[in-house]
């Protein structure tokens, strides 16, 4: 698995753990506040293959009430 791969999928892990925690009861949230967007910055490129060739995640349908 190449380097980035590795640290890509590491980071969603713990993303996903961050969340179910977040669910607990008792749950501290403002720890899950803090560290959640520090994660999700440090998430690397997304190796490749993950999206189709010519992905372009800018180029989507408007939200319900965005102006065209």
């Amino acid at each position: 698995m190449c380097p980035d791969c590795e640290d890509f999928a590491r980071t969603l892990l713990l993303l996903g753990q961050l969340a179910l925690y977040a669910d607990t009861t008792g749950a501290d949230l403002d720890f899950v506040e803090a560290v959640s967007p520090s994660l999700a910055v440090s998430l690397p490129e997304p190796p490749p293959g993950t999206f189709p060739p010519g992905y372009d995640p800018n180029d989507s349908p408007p939200y319900q009430g965005e102006d065209l």
